[in-house]
């Protein structure tokens, strides 16, 4: 999880069984975008966000033919707590970490 994205998500997850790390308890919650990225790569984790500017990254690192974990999109008030929660389990159990190599996916579904 990126550094923005609220406990109640988190939780929510957690509760139904998804393994969710975020930035602020691994640490990395001062790390640049791009580094945050890597660091969810590295950790074979996918990155979920409402920070258009990993849209960015994303569409760069696929231009350039980079390797990436992958991102999972929501724009800030327009999808629910709610939403994510459904929509991010949904992904996690339909999906491997593999699965989303060098994707970008939009919540919600």
């Amino acid at each position: 999880m990126d550094a923005h994205i609220g406990w109640a998500v988190t939780l929510g997850l957690r509760q139904r069984g998804v393994t969710v790390l975020m930035a602020i308890e691994d640490g990395s919650n001062t790390l640049a975008d791009p580094d945050l990225l890597d660091r969810a790569g590295a950790l074979g984790h996918v990155l979920f966000t409402q920070d258009v500017d990993f849209l960015i990254e994303g569409a760069r690192r696929q231009r350039a033919g980079e390797f990436f974990s992958g991102v999972i999109y929501a724009k800030q008030q327009v999808v629910s707590e709610r939403c994510c929660i459904d929509d991010l389990e949904l992904l996690a159990k339909a999906y491997d970490p593999p699965d989303m190599m060098n994707r970008v996916e939009y919540l919600p579904l």
